[in-house]
């Protein structure tokens, strides 16, 4: 009789066991999976506004662009001889600054001087529209009409002039973004996003050297490569390079030294962005303040403050990973925390007769009580380890499926779609361009960090004791009379 109660008694505390356990685990389970995809969307956007900023750049400084005075002098033009036979192909390139309005050159050292700054070095951001065709010309034709006279007769006479059939013309419109470049200090700047995977990158001596690099999709896109020459308004640069991006797609598609992109986009002594590291990434907002407070006018942009102006689905999930996947897993650990504490209270009840016996051989309360805990903390334990291979597997499911999120980068401060100074399309043709290059496609992973394994860890072990406290509790108010009622 008694090896049947025993059996009994064995397989329902197995059974509470188990329950407690995995209560626990499905809780840590998704506080870890939470967590990881968490940190995955932080790289991811990490990604993004690096691929803005380049790695080591802390904030831009920038000049939001006046109004157009609608001026006819001041609209694109584009040169062409309408009467240039058919046979002969026409071409005509209108370089415009892009992005904020341009800043001295003299501002970059001024911005250097600025105290918190370690460095900061200026680029100039084009936008090329190329037009290329011919013109067809008609051919001439005489027009005869004839007229009908009044009773009696009538008179026929050639009354019409020359007429031109067939005319027209036929041109292509192509716009793409360069970006001049401080040959001397590439470790900021728009360079700085990419990696040079082909030839090789500018020397300081090219500080105005016809060369430049390109991006690998324009490379691929206009089958260019390291020794071909690209045709920029009348100038020929060779390409000694093509550049790949660290994490996304490229905003610039043509780098040239920073003197020879102020010549083509007669910009002589300016910049339109200013890439400025701080000496301390903890003090990124007080240069901010100082740097807007000396240099009055411009614009200064903070990664922070770009992080505001990413949206798509990247921002939607991550403020969803943030807010309701967090109150969630809490939600759900504390519901896992009172099921276990309430399983092992009730465990607790249908040990009368046990703990009861304990206390009358002389077992003190608070030894009765440790004996609940150390169970509850080894329940506790198992679904630490049970939860943390869930959460594991989740994680890396996730990352093996890598589900792709999009970012859509707004701008900032006057600058153009480029986002962080960055040159986007502009003019004819321009504006599709620039959407479609600041839509970044980014791939979601779900790393799970060694804080994240001890911050499951401790869950466990707090699981345990909480429901170790409640069924110690409950425990230690037996007494050995209530096991001898038990027994009759």
């Amino acid at each position: 009789m008694f090896g049947i109660y025993l059996k009994r008694e064995l397989s329902r505390r197995k059974k509470a066991a188990l329950v407690i356990a995995l209560g626990l685990a499905l809780g840590i389970a998704l506080v870890i999976t939470v967590n990881s995809v968490s940190a995955g969307m932080q790289q991811a956007q990490d990604k993004v506004l690096k691929s803005l900023y380049g790695l080591g750049t802390d904030m831009t400084v920038t000049k939001a662009r006046s109004a157009p005075s609608g001026n006819a002098s001041d609209r694109p033009k584009f040169d062409f001889d309408a009467k240039s036979d058919s046979s002969k192909k026409q071409s005509s390139d209108r370089v415009m600054t892009q992005g904020g309005q341009a800043l001295k050159s003299s501002l970059v050292a001024k911005v250097s001087a600025q105290k918190g700054v370690a460095n900061a070095v200026g680029a100039l951001s084009l936008n090329v529209t190329k037009v290329d065709g011919s013109f067809t010309q008609g051919k001439a034709k005489s027009a005869t009409t004839q007229q009908q006279g009044g009773p009696g007769g009538g008179q026929s006479g050639d009354t019409g002039a020359p007429q031109v059939q067939g005319g027209g013309a036929s041109f292509d419109v192509n716009s793409y973004s360069v970006a001049g470049v401080d040959v001397t200090d590439q470790d900021l700047g728009p360079l700085a996003t990419s990696k040079i995977t082909t030839g090789e990158t500018f020397t300081a001596a090219q500080t105005n050297a016809k060369v430049a690099v390109v991006s690998k999709s324009y490379a691929k896109e206009n089958k260019y490569k390291v020794g071909k020459t690209l045709k920029i308004s009348g100038t020929k640069y060779t390409i000694i390079g093509i550049a790949t991006p660290d994490s996304s797609d490229s905003t610039t598609d043509v780098y040239l030294p920073l003197k020879q992109a102020q010549t083509l986009g007669d910009a002589k002594n300016q910049v339109t962005t200013i890439y400025v590291k701080a000496t301390d990434s903890q003090q990124i907002d007080t240069v901010k303040a100082t740097i807007q407070k000396n240099i009055s006018g411009t614009t200064v942009t903070t990664s922070a403050d770009l992080a505001d102006t990413v949206s798509g689905s990247l921002s939607t999930a991550s403020n969803l990973a943030t807010s309701v996947g967090k109150w969630l897993s809490v939600t759900v650990l504390v519901a896992a925390f009172l099921v276990a504490a309430l399983l092992t209270s009730s465990a607790v009840s249908r040990r009368v007769r046990e703990f009861g016996t304990l206390k009358a051989l002389g077992w003190p309360s608070r030894k009765v009580t440790r004996q609940v805990v150390g169970e509850s903390i080894v329940n506790g334990l198992l679904g630490g380890a049970l939860g943390i291979a869930l959460g594991l597997g989740a994680a890396y499911a996730v990352t093996a499926i890598s589900p792709k999120l999009t970012a859509e980068l707004g701008s900032t401060g006057g600058m153009g779609g480029g986002g962080m100074g960055g040159p986007g399309g502009g003019g004819p043709g321009g504006q599709a361009a620039s959407a479609a290059k600041n839509t970044l496609e980014i791939a979601l992973s779900a790393p799970v960090s060694a804080t994240t394994i001890a911050l499951a860890a401790g869950l466990a072990i707090a699981g345990g004791l909480v429901a170790g406290a409640m069924g110690g509790w409950r425990a230690s108010r037996m007494r050995p009379a209530d096991a001898l009622r038990s027994v009759s």
